[in-house]
């Protein structure tokens, strides 16, 4: 199998490339190319200093980074990174916490995974096969072993 490449272009010779800390890591860390100050409930627009050539049929997505989340309370919003795209890559952040935070430049602040994509012909129906979760809404599966382990807790508890 042919090793997939990402070309990265860096516009600030000062910022550090992309790199996966672990071998079984999927994505790679991101960092903050600026420090940003970030309010309780608000969201930026967070620089990487970095542009990428992704290769064709492929896509990069943008992850959390559960430190981030956990110590800090910022959450990362998903990015969809395209293949012909070749602008800076931004992190959108939002502070989810009561507190003021800081990002400070060179921190790790999102991971990026590349995966590989199909481009399927969409084509208009009538009708469309029947499943055995139908129509099923949002969350509809799992309520029920969730409720039974619910129940077994309690009653350990007791």
């Amino acid at each position: 199998m042919e090793e997939e490449i990402v070309k990265v272009k860096k516009i600030n010779s000062k910022v550090e490339l992309p790199s996966y800390l672990y071998d079984s890591d999927v994505g790679f860390d991101l960092r903050a190319n600026e420090t940003v100050k970030l309010f309780p409930g608000e969201q930026k627009e967070v620089k990487t200093g970095l542009i990428f050539e992704i290769p064709k049929n492929h896509v990069g997505l943008i992850r959390d980074r559960i430190g981030i989340v956990s110590k800090m309370g910022i959450h990362t919003c998903a990015g969809t990174f395209d293949s012909g795209f070749r602008g800076e890559v931004s992190i959108m952040l939002v502070n989810l916490s009561e507190e003021t935070k800081y990002v400070e430049e060179g921190m790790r602040i999102a991971q990026m995974i590349i995966i590989p994509v199909t481009k399927p012909k969409i084509v208009e129906v009538k009708k469309l096969d029947d499943t055995i979760r139908g129509r099923k809404s949002f969350c509809s599966t799992g309520l029920k072993e969730l409720k039974k382990l619910e129940k077994k807790i309690k009653k350990r508890k007791k």
